[in-house]
């Protein structure tokens, strides 16, 4: 949990909001840019496929939604069922916490929140490169109450994958 007494809310985004998550997903692109290994275009700014974005406002059991830190944008995540052959589980698609927010608690906190509140099989990924989310992520399951495994999927294979089951109870 977050090591100072802050206020987090997760809000759900309509169509209305579009332009705020595109705006706030130029800066999860220039992050990634090293593992994604994108351009910028010729206007200067990270490509979005719009078709893609707009499945977040119209897709069942996808969505966008924008955590708020005492009040103020500090991120947002992206919530997609998945679409992989054999896997019912809905994918934690991406996860974005800007910098004066970090090293607190609270991308960990967003992240067990999202995995444990609906009773729904979880995939995460991300890029076995990406140093920063494996520590990231290893200590949101280390504090999970769920059960966690990695598994192989062939898609993009510089992934790494895992997935958050339900409880045995």
């Amino acid at each position: 949990m977050p090591s100072t007494s802050v206020s987090i809310e997760l809000l759900q985004t309509g169509p209305d909001q579009a332009e705020l998550i595109r705006n706030l997903y130029q800066f999860y692109a220039y992050e990634s840019s090293d593992w994604e290994q994108e351009d910028v275009e010729v206007d200067g700014r990270f490509y979005i496929h719009e078709e893609h974005l707009t499945r977040y406002w119209q897709a069942p059991e996808w969505s966008a939604n924008l955590i708020l830190v005492d009040g103020f944008i500090a991120g947002f995540y992206l919530v997609e069922r998945s679409e992989l052959p054999g896997l019912d589980a809905l994918e934690l698609a991406d996860l974005f916490i800007l910098k004066r927010y970090r090293r607190k608690g609270i991308g960990r906190a967003v992240a067990s929140q999202v995995l444990t509140a609906t009773q729904n099989d979880w995939l995460v990924r991300f890029y076995d490169q990406d140093e920063a989310a494996q520590a990231f992520w290893r200590a949101v399951f280390d504090q999970l109450p769920r059960p966690v495994r990695m598994i192989e999927l062939n898609d993009e294979p510089e992934l790494s994958n895992y997935l958050v089951t339900r409880a045995l109870h």
